[in-house]
């Protein structure tokens, strides 16, 4: 296959995959996406050689430790691979488990649950108590608060070759990985872990309530590429609506699509 080809193909795959839209439900689940989100951010510009690059890895580093700085995130993220690896494990016994697979996923949560026991409660002490990075965190709190003359040193260390930028950015994020991995690999079981029915918002407005004893903490929308129009999602765990906006461009308020609208519902 010749490059245009390829590319053709590529755009294909693209335009035929559906955009998905997720909510959280809980005060939990915020923060696991705001990690989830923000650790993708890091790692993504972790890899590009620009300093300004590296500025977008450091914003990143500097809000992941403002999140994990407001609570004992650590002690509820053991806590919930400890249920899940007790939840798998009670399907080791099952004959219709691919016990591979099963098996595969219960050496992954466990060792993401040693690696957060290795690091310890105090795996943050050494991001708290660095002067470099309090100064770049203290200054980003302004509008252009890091320009060259706030931060002649902060400066100075961005023009330092990549390989010593990545040097410098593993050694801060390798305390925190472990953490943000096992919420990567929480997500992953959460997500897959609900059913997909397919729904319809008439005239651009769906409701939901949820069953009695039904827990739920993450709703997905999955929506055919290219429509002109997205979820506004509201609601708890109990019972939540979905109303429709229809996109014009980004001089005009979005409205509510006046039609009905086909989607897939994911409720996790």
């Amino acid at each position: 296959m010749n490059q245009s080809a390829e590319l053709l193909t590529q755009h294909a795959a693209a335009v035929d995959t559906p955009v998905v839209y997720e909510q959280p439900l809980g005060e939990r689940m915020r923060t696991f996406l705001r990690l989830e989100y923000l650790y993708q951010q890091l790692l993504f510009n972790m890899e590009k050689q620009s300093p300004w690059a590296t500025r977008a890895a450091m914003t990143s580093l500097l809000d992941i430790i403002a999140i994990l700085s407001r609570g004992d995130l650590r002690k509820d993220v053991v806590k919930e691979l400890e249920r899940q690896i007790y939840v798998f494990d009670r399907y080791q016994n099952t004959p219709v488990v691919d016990t591979g697979r099963l098996d595969e996923v219960l050496a992954g949560l466990q060792a993401h649950k040693n690696k957060l026991s290795f690091v310890g409660p105090q795996y943050l002490t050494p991001l708290r108590e660095s002067e470099f990075l309090n100064s770049v965190k203290h200054r980003s709190s302004i509008p252009g608060g890091t320009c060259e003359f706030d931060l002649p040193d902060f400066s100075f260390w961005l023009r330092k070759p990549y390989e010593r930028r990545l040097e410098d950015m593993r050694e801060w994020t390798k305390n925190i990985r472990p953490l943000c991995e096992a919420i990567g690999q929480l997500m992953w079981l959460l997500r897959h872990s609900g059913q997909t029915v397919a729904q319809t918002a008439v005239n651009g407005v769906f409701q939901y309530t949820l069953g009695r004893g039904v827990s739920a903490g993450l709703l997905r929308v999955s929506l055919a590429a290219g429509m002109a129009a997205y979820p506004e999602i509201s609601g708890s765990r109990h019972r939540f609506t979905i109303r429709f906006l229809e996109w014009s461009n980004v001089q005009a308020r979005a409205t509510q699509f006046a039609g009905d609208i086909p989607f897939s519902l994911t409720i996790c």
